[in-house]
């Protein structure tokens, strides 16, 4: 039967073809609507690692007081001054923790004739890599003890692999970094984590270039690589340079650590708390103690890393989808109604009331898998326009990749079966009896 329903069906929509591209085409507009926006949505909304964020936690720690907090939230800054970050990391209370800031480094290559180039990066300690999950392609993490001795060691991207030893097995080798050379001991498989979950202080979530070093951060505390990210400080540091930010109480410094279970969260708040009491018995802090202890998934939202703008595109985009379908629900209805006549045979010759929602139902379908194939290439094109509305960070995300394809062909086919129920649960009700009079 149902070859017979699709018959009648591509029988009824050629015979009405302007009726059948307009809902076709809102059909298409409205899903590729929604489509484009939640690519980004999904993109930007996603845990970046699902499997362990519940047990990482970026502390925080008010170096500053309650005179420099806005809007009057009592919230501490975002980000922890090099003071407090080195106390945290001598203390190791958590299971793994690093601290870490960003860099942006010269690289020489041994190659004669080449030119030196700047990568981005991060300066961070040997648990940095276990905390995060970094796959490695070859080698592996250097050690807490070259952590301690601060040796010249790195870790590098495989994309800096393929630019420096042509994608070898470069583990052991020297590269120069700022005029210092350092021995890799590892490299790292593909891995751009978006949202920067490690980072969100300096990259705001998002970066479009991916980290492709990775430095001792003792080691480039003394040998004085400069921090590019973000430094916020309530007043000038007492020394010039570097020497005078690491003794002031600037804020520039990330943090993350894991902590495997509740009791371990509580004892680290705890030690949090104690930590800041110090500090204000010492005369550093002349409040109380003010620290918060998020993870990852509170730390992401109270950061706003997924874009307001974001949210109001996808509920607006969903509402113009409810629109679509209505105004199509309205020309199903128009278009069903009109062939009353029909039905009333049909009727009359034995049709059940089951087989006339079955033929319009499957007609409705039809209109709606039209709709999602011409939405799949809106979709597409919307998608290669969303970095003229956002930023490229975001925009890049957003991506046709199978599940979404399939996601729109299950929308629009499913949206517009819904939208042809009342419709169709009309020309079913249609009486023969009166048709046939009436004719």
């Amino acid at each position: 039967m149902l070859g017979y329903y699709l018959e009648l069906a591509t029988r009824s929509l050629k015979r009405s073809r302007g009726l059948t591209a307009l809902m076709v085409f809102a059909i298409g507009f409205g899903v590729a609507a929604s489509m484009t926006t939640y690519s980004v949505f999904r993109a930007v909304s996603g845990d970046p690692i699902p499997w362990k964020s519940s047990r990482l936690f970026v502390p925080q720690i008010d170096a500053w007081g309650p005179s420099t907090q806005r809007n009057g939230d009592n919230e501490p800054v975002n980000a922890l001054s090099y003071i407090d970050a080195m106390a945290l990391m001598r203390d190791h209370r958590a299971t793994l923790q690093s601290a870490m800031y960003i860099i942006w480094s010269s690289v020489v290559p041994a190659r004669q004739g080449a030119h030196p180039f700047n990568v981005s990066g991060h300066a961070v300690y040997s648990e940095f890599f276990p905390l995060v999950e970094a796959p490695f392609k070859y080698g592996g993490a250097w050690s807490a003890d070259d952590d301690r001795q601060r040796s010249a060691v790195a870790v590098i991207s495989s994309k800096l692999n393929t630019k420096l030893f042509g994608g070898e097995n470069s583990v052991g080798k020297s590269i120069n970094v700022e005029g210092r050379n350092y021995r890799v001991v590892g490299v790292l498989d593909a891995w751009n984590p978006q949202p920067v979950f490690y980072d969100v202080q300096n990259t705001g979530g998002f970066s479009t270039t991916a980290d492709n070093l990775f430095l001792p951060f003792d080691r480039a505390i003394e040998s004085g690589v400069p921090n590019d990210g973000n430094t916020n400080c309530t007043k000038p540091p007492k020394e010039p340079g570097f020497v005078g930010l690491l003794r002031s109480s600037c804020v520039w410094i990330s943090y993350l650590a894991q902590l495997d279970d509740a009791r371990a969260v509580s004892a680290y708040r705890d030690y949090l708390e104690n930590y800041a009491r110090e500090q204000q018995k010492a005369g550093r802090f002349n409040w109380a103690p003010n620290i918060r202890l998020r993870d990852l998934p509170a730390w992401l939202e109270s950061q706003e890393v997924v874009p307001s703008d974001t949210k109001v595109s996808l509920l607006v985009a969903v509402g113009l989808l409810v629109v679509c379908l209505v105004n199509t629900s309205g020309l199903l209805l128009a278009k069903f109604l009109r062939r009353s006549g029909e039905i009333g045979v049909r009727r009359a010759l034995g049709a059940s009331r089951f087989a006339i929602y079955a033929q319009f139902l499957t007609e409705a379908g039809m209109i709606g898998l039209a709709g999602g194939v011409l939405g799949l290439a809106f979709t597409g094109v919307g998608i290669l326009g969303v970095g003229m509305v956002l930023p490229k960070g975001i925009a890049k995300l957003a991506t046709l990749d199978v599940s979404l394809l399939l996601l729109t062909l299950a929308l629009a086919v499913g949206s517009t079966l819904v939208a042809g129920l009342y419709p169709t649960f009309r020309a079913s009700r249609v009486q023969p009896a009166w048709q046939l009079k009436s004719n």
